[in-house]
């Protein structure tokens, strides 16, 4: 098996929405907050899954300098730790377009990436994720289905860092930290409650642009998440959400470990 592809292009997705009280501590009305300004605590409660589908711009490096890679994607978080992300792309190679499908998946504490060719079943990759790609994982799957609310039941606790100004808008600053190592810095309107930016711990940032509706509840339309490389340099991935839909119920064998048969 030797098909190849830029892991970036979902690692980045790891890491995939008057005034505010603005005493340091004061975090639950900031919270309340921003749970509003998404939709009513019943809807935002009642959440078992969410499931996206779009496509993703991103760049590639080759020898002939950054090319540009689009991608479909879906995203599905479903409680309590369960994610799937998959993206197909295609990439000319010589004369030949090569058409690969990356799928990375969580399951509870278990998680794994596979490339594979979308012609040819026979050419495959798969890595079982391990440590601080899982943790990461079920943060980010909790990210997305808990709305800002519960952190502490799950050991990670919630820091008001006080006020910030972001593009000119007066924000709230609140880190919720998940444990050493993998915490979202969030910037909130003092005036609104919306989301402005995220930071991440590893000095990427994430924004959110226009909304998509669904059970009540906003959802981003398009996702920009920045991420600095090795070498210095800023890396950016769009993702563009078509449709967004809540509490569907998917099959448990979407997110486990593949078997021997299935590779």
């Amino acid at each position: 098996m030797t098909t190849q592809t830029p892991r970036f292009l979902l690692v980045s997705l790891l890491a995939l929405s008057g005034a505010l009280a603005s005493a340091r501590g004061d975090t639950a009305a900031v919270i309340a907050k921003a749970r509003a300004y998404l939709g009513p605590d019943a809807a935002l409660n009642a959440v078992k899954s969410v499931h996206y589908t779009g496509s993703l711009v991103t760049t590639e490096e080759t020898p002939e300098g950054p090319k540009p890679v689009e991608a479909v994607v879906e995203i599905i978080f479903q409680k309590p730790y369960q994610q799937r992300i998959v993206a197909t792309s295609e990439k000319k190679v010589g004369d030949v377009v090569e058409q690969r499908i990356e799928i990375t998946a969580l399951d509870n504490f278990e998680a794994w990436h596979r490339v594979q060719d979308a012609k040819d079943v026979r050419r495959w990759n798969m890595d079982l994720l391990k440590g601080i790609e899982i943790k990461a994982l079920r943060a980010n799957t909790w990210e997305n289905l808990s709305f800002y609310r519960g952190l502490e039941l799950r050991g990670g606790t919630i820091e008001d860092l006080g006020e910030a100004t972001v593009n000119g808008v007066a924000c709230q600053k609140l880190a919720f930290r998940h444990e050493p190592g993998i915490a979202f810095v969030r910037y909130f309107d003092q005036a609104t409650g919306r989301l402005v930016l995220t930071e991440t711990e590893k000095g990427g940032s994430i924004r959110e642009e226009g909304e998509l509706m669904a059970d009540g509840i906003r959802f981003p339309k398009k996702v920009i998440t920045t991420t600095k490389q090795a070498d210095g340099k800023e890396r950016s991935v769009t993702v563009n959400f078509e449709k967004v839909t809540v509490n569907e119920k998917f099959d448990g064998s979407l997110f486990v470990i593949p078997s021997f048969l299935q590779r």
